[in-house]
């Protein structure tokens, strides 16, 4: 599908990636702002500039005021970037609404791999491994009956259900606070995602994040681009991707890349995305996330 125009509905370094990208292409960008980011570096790279109502992260995550400036501006097309609402199901749906394209998977796909507590059921039906964890949108007390029935020597992991990054999410070892955790985590995906739903996952101790790009055509076949180990992390966020990974048997790397290949396949997943997983020393589980991404080549997902 072609389009002209292109609203990029985010800030800072993405949104400056994606502007050079669709200049490269010969594509129209259009910034969105918000009120006390007038002077922001990402709209001098852009070709125009739409102001949106509100301050800081919460205005990007405003879906009617991200519809409105792509309608103002006469953008036909809207990439998300990354974080904010780069994997919510109903700005994708939207944006469809209001033939607007979409860069990035349809909305059916971000049902089921945007959240990440969804997509611990969905990779179970792959027949993929998972790490023991809660089932849907998790309770604080939820939450503790879960760590009781660990036993009282194993740490968890309370993480958003929404978004990644590494926002939203806290390690809780045995006699730690899991109310002050839980509540921590909450108001960290509420203010990045405008979604404060949590699970919780058995934590994984010395694992590897490995990650397998993978790019689909939307009709049930897909290929991958290998795997890259993104385990240098501050903050759970990675630092360095060295690829391919250094750390990985011949036998793992292949299980990690059929995994990928038949979790993509399953749900007819459209675009360029990342299936990211956590390899520890008895075996390997799946992060439960896809992530679109970005890239300074193509400025698409």
């Amino acid at each position: 599908m072609k389009f002209n125009k292109l609203l990029i509905a985010n800030r800072g370094e993405v949104s400056v990636r994606i502007a050079r990208a669709a200049g490269d292409m010969g594509l129209e960008s259009v910034a969105v702002y918000s009120e006390d980011e007038s002077a922001s570096l990402h709209l001098s790279h852009a070709d125009h500039a739409v102001l949106i109502p509100g301050k800081g992260a919460r205005a990007y995550l405003d879906i009617d005021a991200i519809i409105a400036a792509a309608k103002e501006s006469g953008a036909d097309a809207l990439h998300p970037g990354y974080g904010f609402l780069s994997e919510n199901s109903e700005l994708a749906r939207r944006c469809k609404t209001e033939g607007i394209t979409f860069i990035g998977p349809e909305p059916e796909t971000l049902d089921t791999l945007g959240d990440k507590a969804a997509a611990r059921q969905w990779a179970e039906l792959c027949y993929v491994p998972v790490v023991p964890g809660s089932k849907g949108a998790t309770t604080v007390e939820q939450v503790k009956d879960f760590m009781a029935g660990l036993g009282g020597d194993v740490a968890v992991v309370i993480k958003a259900s929404a978004g990644g990054g590494g926002r939203g999410m806290r390690i809780v070892q045995p006699n730690e606070d899991i109310e002050a955790a839980y509540d921590a985590c909450a108001r960290e995906a509420k203010a990045a995602f405008g979604d404060d739903s949590l699970y919780v996952e058995r934590l994984v101790q010395n694992a590897r994040h490995i990650e397998v790009q993978v790019l689909g055509d939307g009709k049930g076949d897909a290929v991958h681009f290998w795997e890259r180990e993104c385990s240098l992390q501050r903050r759970n966020q990675k630092l360095i991707e060295i690829a391919p990974s250094p750390t990985l048997s011949e036998s793992t790397r292949e299980s990690l890349l059929e995994a990928s290949l038949r979790m993509a396949r399953k749900v007819n997943y459209a675009g360029l995305g990342t299936f990211e997983f956590l390899v520890g020393a008895n075996g390997y589980a799946i992060q439960c996330r896809v992530n679109m991404e970005t890239t300074d080549a193509a400025g698409a997902t």
